[in-house]
């Protein structure tokens, strides 16, 4: 894409890679840059110095935007912790990662009011993801409440906390909010600066905080890394959406200064703390944690030079040294991948995007599977002949809208066998031969109601079912109420509806496949055009199966692009 006269949002601009790709994005004369972090200081100051550094540019090129871009706008200024020991904030926050994503709560999140109101062409995603979720640490707070449950008293506020710190969920749902509101919000491009999770080494790294070896909080952020990029890996592959693009960098990122001055922790100043020898502690008995009898406090925080890494924290030269070594993480600097995103957004190819060089690398649909389809089907129909039977669906497969779609059009073609005859009947006709099919054909009855699929009478005032059924999904509640809304919904997502209202539905899909074969111009024997007149023998036939995959890529946008 083209980058001059783009708004661009960088989502962790303040730090060392947002850094150096604000600078260098600039090079190319951008109409306007966001600069988006955790907290109002971070963000004005991270514009503060691009203006110092272009001075001549528009006082309003560099805009300022902040707050924690994984929870409620109304929170986004929020300490992450206080929402978690708030109980009415947590379970509400529970409930932002774990229900349905819905308009409302699509728009309480600070990150889809961000992306949205920003505009954006170009979104570069710079934020710690992986480590931010991996870092809340579900173990801890599991083996709290695991101590719990032997006391016998596993308490509200445990259970929530380990819920709230569950990895994938958050990622999910993080995945999700980004989708919808790049979509929103017509982004050209989404580009992540992802991690690896270890610096590039492996389950060996020795660079842990006081965890076992391999430690399973770094696997889990390397984890969460990695899902991370094959979801991305599917938006990118999903139409109609912005252009995804992944740069993983596997080596210490460094660096953006060094300097002397106080060494802070998480943002604090660590306080000089003493203890005289003369009340050192007996080493016998119990370690007791909160014993900190005999400590003074100097008055004194840990000042010394050191080395900022950004994300990583401040590094002593020991640190940086050993870290920085042949063999060891190594390093790679901010600025090369800035060079290397800002190469890929103008349509370069550095050999170093991830989500290229999967589609690269992963393996898809292939000739001789393409060539033995027809056979399988073929073969498939002889059976179907042999034994006397008719294989519609088993919803295995899912979701129960294609055994529902599939069903319904096995009772369209029970019904009038072609397109053809089918778009010459009248609807309540239609209505009258399904529910006598349904009524005297007891083995297919027992076949839809037995897979979990409720079959709706014409009137829409009774229904049949099995045991178990597929739609409504049973969560917490028991029951659901019988409304007309939910109804309609439940007959959309699953239920084998029997009304009118079904059969004029699918005389209208019908009506579409067909004006679309008729459409076609010109020789409908190359190889341009798949829905031909052909491909639908002539509309006459009616084969549920060519019908729902054509239903799935038009209606439900469910297109494969890429292969």
């Amino acid at each position: 894409m083209q980058i001059t006269g783009s708004k661009i949002l960088i989502l962790g601009g303040f730090g060392l890679v947002g850094s150096a790709v604000s600078r260098k994005l600039m090079l190319h004369n951008p109409k306007e840059i966001v600069i988006a972090s955790l907290k109002k200081e971070e963000a004005e100051s991270a514009c503060e110095l691009l203006r110092q550094e272009f001075p001549n540019v528009n006082l309003n090129m560099f805009v300022p935007k902040w707050g924690n871009l994984f929870t409620r706008t109304e929170w986004k200024d929020t300490p992450f912790n206080d929402i978690i020991g708030d109980e009415v904030k947590r379970v509400e926050h529970i409930k932002d990662i774990f229900l349905d994503l819905d308009d409302a709560m699509l728009k309480r999140s600070s990150l889809y009011q961000l992306i949205t109101d920003s505009k954006a062409d170009l979104v570069v995603d710079c934020m710690n993801t992986a480590t931010g979720i991996a870092y809340l640490d579900i173990y801890n707070s599991t083996v709290t409440g695991l101590k719990e449950i032997e006391n016998g008293a596993l308490s509200n506020k445990t259970s929530e906390i380990v819920m709230a710190s569950s990895y994938i969920p958050q990622l999910t749902r993080h995945i999700q909010i980004i989708y919808r509101a790049l979509c929103d919000a017509k982004t050209k491009m989404y580009f992540k600066i992802g991690t690896t999770g270890t610096g590039g080494m492996g389950v060996n790294i020795p660079y842990t905080h006081s965890e076992e070896r391999p430690s399973k909080v770094l696997l889990a952020k390397t984890a969460v890394g990695g899902a991370h990029t094959l979801l991305l890996y599917l938006l990118a592959r999903t139409p109609g959406g912005p252009i995804v693009k992944e740069i993983k960098p596997a080596a210490t990122i460094a660096w953006k200064r060094i300097a002397y001055g106080e060494v802070k922790r998480r943002g604090r100043s660590i306080p000089l703390l003493d203890m005289p020898l003369d009340k050192a502690h007996s080493a016998t008995g119990k370690f007791v944690f909160a014993d900190d009898a005999g400590v003074e406090d100097s008055g004194d925080v840990f000042k010394s030079v050191f080395i900022d890494t950004g994300e990583n924290g401040l590094f002593s030269r020991g640190e940086f040294e050993a870290i920085s070594a042949l063999g060891q993480m190594e390093m790679v600097t901010p600025e090369e991948i800035a060079e290397y995103l800002v190469f890929e957004v103008q349509g370069g190819n550095s050999g170093k995007e991830i989500i290229q060089g999967l589609d690269a690398t992963t393996l898809g649909p292939t000739y001789r599977a393409g060539m033995l389809r027809s056979v399988a089907l073929e073969t498939v129909k002889k059976m179907e002949k042999e034994n006397n039977v008719d294989s519609v669906a088993f919803e295995l497969l899912g979701p129960p809208r294609l055994s529902k779609l599939l069903y319904e059009g096995y009772l369209i073609r029970r019904i009038a066998g072609s397109m053809n005859k089918f778009m010459t009947m009248q609807p309540a006709e239609l209505s009258k031969q399904a529910l006598e099919i349904i009524r005297n054909d007891d083995k297919l009855r027992q076949q839809m109601l037995s897979i979990g699929l409720v079959i709706l009478m014409p009137d829409g005032k009774k229904y049949l079912r099995g045991r178990d059924v597929k739609i409504p999904v049973q969560r917490a509640e028991k029951a659901y109420d019988l409304t007309q809304e939910n109804i309609d919904k439940w007959c959309d997502e699953g239920w084998v509806d029997l009304r009118e209202k079904t059969w004029i539905e699918w005389q209208d899909r019908i009506r579409k496949i067909m004006d679309q074969a008729k459409d076609i111009k010109g020789d409908s024997t190359g190889s341009r055009y798949y829905y031909t007149e052909s491909h639908w023998g002539n509309f006459n036939e009616f084969d549920e199966g060519k019908i729902v995959g054509w239903v799935f890529e038009h209606e439900d946008k469910g297109w494969r692009f890429k292969r």
